[in-house]
């Protein structure tokens, strides 16, 4: 028998994929992020390796920044959040979700539809019951944070065991008092008083705006004290391998300065001696784990 939450994916998958628009089919999730290496859920999102998550977990965006940027990949990167748990990292594969300002006839539509197929009632939870381990749960919520409020603490609390990542919610959070100590990381806009009211969902694993970033379902989410990066999948290995050997040239730099006998131009950002140069090289070489 599959989890609930596969079964629940399935569902909107085979019920409401097949006439909405607020869900890629399984063939349009394949053919919008066709670079994917890895397999796949069954909805088609793509399901970068444990393992992989496990090293992301290292990185600082800026070590890993550089070569998707340089890849093609510009629109990653969203900053300035309130960060629930400071210092700690959100590492996952996305799980996006879309809200809208209500509209009447629009929700009513989609609402008949997901009836008719099954769904029930659309609403936060509908989605949060779809979340399985490692997924981050990814919130277009327009920025609203006073009636924007994705979750509570029980909700909150809920995401937190059933995925052991956490939450980036482009809107509100509230109870926050009772979600800090579970140490849960999130990402999010602000606080208000009110529950999540006066919106609508209009996509589920979808691709969404996050501030000025682009994010797929799939993609792998990094957060750390810089704000949010988001990993098209294809992209996570050599972004591995490039924060690896950042890290080590950096390393190598500031040895160097420890000894007082170099100019910081002599060694950063690249240096000028050939010897450095080749000194450098190798301790990057033999400082870097074997690429597997």
């Amino acid at each position: 028998m599959l989890p609930k939450y596969k079964l629940a994916a399935a569902l909107l998958l085979t019920g409401v994929c097949a006439q909405a628009q607020f869900v890629l089919t399984r063939e349009q999730m394949i053919a919008y992020t066709a670079q994917n290496p890895y397999e796949r859920f069954p909805d088609g999102r793509p399901k970068v390796p444990d393992a992989l998550l496990e090293k992301v977990k290292g990185l600082v965006t800026e070590e890993a920044y550089g070569v998707v940027k340089g890849k093609g990949f510009p629109n990653q990167f969203a900053g300035d959040w309130k960060i629930l748990q400071p210092g700690k990292r959100l590492v996952g594969r996305a799980f996006t979700v879309q809200f809208m300002p209500a509209r009447p006839d629009v929700a009513e539509a989609m609402q008949a539809e997901a009836t008719k197929r099954g769904i029930g009632r659309l609403r936060n939870q509908t989605v949060i019951d779809m979340l399985g381990p490692n997924d981050v749960i990814v919130v277009d919520l327009f920025g609203k944070a006073d009636g924007g409020t994705f979750v509570g603490d029980k909700l909150a609390y809920y995401i937190w065991k059933t995925t052991g990542a956490g939450m980036v919610v482009d809107g509100g959070m509230f109870w926050l008092g009772k979600i800090i100590p579970t140490g849960m990381p999130a990402y999010y806009r602000g606080t208000g008083p009110d529950a999540l009211g006066n919106v609508m969902i209009t996509g589920i694993n979808i691709p969404i705006r996050i501030g000025t970033a682009t994010v797929m379902p799939g993609d792998v989410v990094l957060g750390d004290e810089e704000g949010l990066f988001f990993i098209p999948p294809h992209l996570v290995k050599p972004a591995i391998d490039a924060a690896e050997s950042t890290k080590a040239r950096d390393e190598w730099i500031k040895k160097k300065m420890d000894l007082r006998e170099y100019k910081s131009s002599d060694l950063y950002g690249r240096p000028k001696d050939p010897a450095l140069i080749k000194e450098m090289e190798e301790y990057i070489k033999t400082h870097q784990p074997p690429k597997q």
